[in-house]
């Protein structure tokens, strides 16, 4: 751990040295299963340039929950906090729902014992439905936890953040990448981009170390909550121009990636679950099954939980749940040794990501550098004596955090993203898609064979890419897009095909230009794109058609052409040499030929008739493509994107009401409590408040409590502003005259004593600098007169008045003539002394020398005058009658 907290700090401190300051901010959201982290790139100077975001519970990572419970929306760790009381209502494992079939989440969420009422939409994916029959997507319902991460940003960064980058796991295919974006898109994020959870990993990785002496080949193992997966990183360096010095960049690049989508931490935890639930039944017997009783199954998955952290730890760890079932408790152990038996076959499983890593590289494991692990799960011990035995080794590499390697490395790529921040250290990223695609046409007189089916984009292929398709054909078509393999399929996948497009208008240009002397077949153009998120798609087509026509053009004198053509090329060759500027159509000739325009001029052809020429022109004709995608991963109406963010805006300014009217509740429950202990214990209350008063307000703080934990139990937050506005109309006026009962004296006993102290400075004045003006120094005695008989005249007036009036005078009046005292006076004593007067002695010269300074000095002034710019004099101007007299004794006053 001190390892990992050292490195983490080694990486802080580098990029902090490497950074532009900035005053945006980006951020990183790295998604799991059943847990949500987020990281925030900030360039403020003073803190850390990347840090994790914390919670509301001042917690590191938050729950993906979302939960809907007597109308109110809870999120994150308030969803949490209800889950084992109504399981039916906190709604989790959304990452692995998004663009699945209705068939393939229905069997997850029964194998994960969660009663959660889903539906098919129109799309074939999956929808919610609440308590209030109220139906949200997996889409709606992950927007709701990817707003939740990026409001914990905000209020890390204390600036608006809307740019994001967004992990998933390797094995996304379309339809769940595009549901995801779908998702941040409706939740108002800007996704930068989505990146593969290995990727993050690698750049958290290589962005501290220097690989321009050593490339190594890098395993990310990552076992989280419900997948596993092995990738192969090639780390190393290149040499690049900058600034004219060559300098050393790193790099990496994704070699290969392999997977296990149903296998993680949650495997291992239901063989738990389904061990205690055994005993369970065992105990009470009658028939019984926990199994079927949602509420049991959530307490004992929540302990399950902890067991397994223990276990981690220990040989043995024990469980215990109060009220299990049918008010039943249920306490019981379990040792690590029985715990690595449930899970027997898991073990094997989870190498064989890393295995098919390693044979499809044909790398062997001692050509492995390190194999670095991250996820959660990866902390079991079982695991990892089984990796040690299948590497070899006697220790794994664990230089990065398990559970925020991920998310850190995300906020990198984010940064580099992003135009508002710029990071001077730069680390090249190369990832590859996961999966490979074909493009597929089907149409009118189109044959399958190998020209209607190919291989647009092999297995990892470097992300983001664009590619471009032509075939010969004139009738509109239809194009879809598939997976490569059908044996490499994303989890719930039964239909290889990812999108389907339909491209019309190619038969109209046809039959348009079909006419012409088409010098060959027409073609159509496809220009994809695989962008950096991993989604493909169709962007543009078009029709390429090229006609051979006979045109007529005027025949050309072929001798005087080619006598033109030969002087042009020698004035051209020459003035080449002259001037890499001057453009051959621009013949510069000798100045001295006055034939030179007429050389240039072209042969007359007026009269020598015209010919026919073959020219060919190319024509591109612009194609529609309409998306026929059906599916769960088929994009959605602007109809229906509108209604979804119009609910999700509804629930967010209900959110914010509930936080506002919670936070209205806090303020006037600790108001009434603060308020009467301070009346009851505080004798002085008496000096300002008569009994009556007194009486009537606690009276007022007792009649508010009471409303406060009955009939404002479900008051709004109008209602209690309204309380709490009452309260303090009378509380304000006793709290003003006790903070004014030892407030105002004090600002009395200060006010005197710089008066005083102000009297001695005057007289001071006098003597030390007796310079000042005497006007300003009267007016400052003056004004500490009028102080001094103003506090005199109101403390006598406050004596004889009552302490549960109002104050005749308050001490922010006193402190307001005290500063404005103290800013004339402070004024008056900051005028400087007067710089002592210099008389200048007059040089006594002789009559000779006198006239030899005169002639010298008249001498020089007229040759400075001669050789001042007219009209560059720095003073006033001299009288032409004045240049050529010079007066002796002036001349000689100047001199000195």
């Amino acid at each position: 751990m001190r390892g990992i907290l050292f490195n983490l700090g080694l990486f802080l401190s580098v990029l902090s040295l490497l950074t532009i300051p900035s005053q945006s901010a980006v951020s990183s959201i790295d998604l799991g299963s059943e847990w949500l982290k987020v990281a925030v790139v900030n360039l403020k100077p003073g803190q850390s340039p990347i840090s994790i975001a914390i919670n509301e519970m001042s917690k590191r990572k938050s729950p993906a929950l979302v939960a809907f419970q007597s109308g109110t929306r809870l999120l994150g760790e308030e969803a949490a906090g209800i889950v084992a009381r109504y399981p039916n209502k906190v709604y989790s494992h959304l990452r692995e729902m998004v663009g699945k079939p209705l068939k393939h989440v229905k069997n997850f969420i029964e194998s994960m014992y969660l009663p959660f009422d889903i539906v098919e939409d129109y799309r074939g994916a999956v929808g919610i439905k609440t308590d209030d029959n109220t139906i949200y997507s997996v889409e709606e319902l992950l927007a709701m936890i990817l707003s939740y991460g990026m409001n914990l940003a905000e209020i890390h960064a204390k600036v608006p953040v809307k740019d994001a980058v967004i992990s998933v796991p390797p094995y996304f295919g379309q339809a769940e990448r595009r549901g995801l974006l779908l998702a941040a898109q409706l939740a108002g994020i800007n996704a930068l981009s989505l990146i593969n959870e290995h990727s993050g990993a690698a750049l958290q990785y290589g962005i501290d170390k220097d690989f321009s002496n050593e490339s190594r080949h890098v395993i990310f193992y990552d076992m989280g909550a419900s997948s596993t997966y092995a990738a192969l990183v090639y780390f190393s360096a290149y040499n690049a121009k900058e600034y004219g010095k060559t300098v050393s960049v790193n790099q990496f690049q994704v070699k290969d990636v392999r997977w296990d989508p149903d296998l993680g931490g949650q495997n291992m935890e239901l063989r738990l679950v389904e061990y205690f639930a055994d005993e369970f039944n065992k105990q009470v017997g009658n028939g019984v099954d926990v199994r079927n009783s949602p509420k049991a199954m959530a307490k004992l998955k929540k302990q399950v939980k902890r067991t397994k952290e223990i276990l981690s730890a220990n040989t043995m760890a024990p469980i215990s749940v109060e009220s299990f079932y049918d008010d039943r408790d249920f306490r019981s152990s379990i040792t690590r040794e029985k715990f690595e038996e449930l899970c027997n076959d898991l073990w094997g499983r989870a190498l064989t990501p890393m295995k098919e890593v390693l044979k499809h590289s044909n790398l062997t494991v001692d050509e492995i550098y390190a194999v670095e692990l991250i996820g959660g799960a990866t902390r079991v011990p079982k695991l990892q004596a089984k990796l040690l035995e299948f590497l070899g080794r006697n220790e794994l590499d664990k230089h990065l955090d398990a559970d925020e390697a991920i998310v850190l490395g995300a906020a990198l790529h984010a940064a580099n993203l992003s135009d508002g921040i710029k990071l001077n250290r730069k680390l090249g990223m190369v990832d590859g898609s996961p999966y490979g695609f074909v493009v597929e046409l089907d149409g009118p007189d189109l044959l399958k064979d190998d020209s209607t089916r190919q291989l647009l984009v092999p297995r990892m292929k470097k992300l983001p890419i664009k590619m471009f398709r032509s075939f010969i054909h004139n009738k509109d078509f239809e194009v879809s897009l598939a997976y490569e393999s059908e044996d490499l399929l994303p989890p719930g996948v039964t239909s290889p095909i990812v999108a389907q497009y339909s491209v019309s208008g190619l038969t109209d240009a046809s039959e348009k230009y079909s006419s012409r002397n088409l010098s060959s077949p027409i073609k159509a153009n496809l220009h994809f794109s695989l962008s950096r998120s991993g989604i493909l798609s169709l962007d543009r087509a078009d029709a390429s058609i090229e006609i051979s026509e006979w045109v007529e053009v005027p025949k050309k004198n072929l001798t005087l052409e080619n006598e033109a053509n030969l002087s042009r090329n020698i004035s051209v060759e020459a003035g080449v040499k002259n001037s890499s500027e001057e453009n051959t159509d621009n013949v510069h000739l000798d100045a001295n030929d006055t034939n030179a325009p007429d050389s240039t001029e072209e042969p007359s052809t007026s009269d020598l008739g015209t010919e026919k020429k073959l020219k060919k022109r190319t024509f591109r004709v612009p194609l529609k493509v309409v998306e026929k995608t059906v599916g769960p991963g088929m994009p959605i109406s602007k109809e229906v994107l509108a209604e979804a963010k119009g609910k999700l805006e509804l629930l967010n300014k209900k959110d914010a009401e509930r936080r506002r009217t919670a936070e209205l509740k806090n303020s006037l429950e600790a108001y009434i409590y603060a308020t009467k202990e301070q009346l009851e214990t505080s004798e002085e209350f008496q000096k300002v408040a008569g009994s009556d008063e007194h009486k009537s307000f606690i009276e007022k703080l007792d009649e508010a409590q009471d409303w406060l934990y009955t009939d404002g139990e479900d008051a709004t937050a109008a209602e209690f502003q309204e309380r709490l506005d009452s309260l303090k109309a009378v509380g304000d006026p006793i709290f003003f005259r006790y903070k004014e009962l030892s407030a105002r004296p004090a600002a009395t006993k200060l006010a005197r004593r710089y008066l005083d102290e102000q009297q001695q400075i005057v007289r001071g004045w006098e003597n030390d600098k007796p310079w000042l003006p005497k006007d300003k120094v009267d007016q400052v005695v003056n004004d500490v007169q009028k102080f001094k008989s103003w506090l005199d005249e109101k403390e006598a007036e406050q004596n004889k008045a009552s302490g549960f009036s109002t104050p005749v005078f308050t001490s922010e009046e006193v402190y307001e003539k005290l500063f404005s005292l103290q800013d004339k006076a402070a004024s008056i004593n900051k005028i400087p002394k007067p710089k002592p007067k210099v008389e200048k002695s007059i040089k006594k010269e002789t009559d000779s020398s006198g006239d030899e300074n005169k002639t010298n000095s008249a001498s020089e002034d007229k040759s400075s005058e001669d050789n001042k710019p007219a009209g560059d004099s720095d003073g006033p101007a001299s009288s032409a009658s004045d240049e050529g007299e010079v007066n002796p004794e002036s001349q000689s006053h100047d001199e000195l």
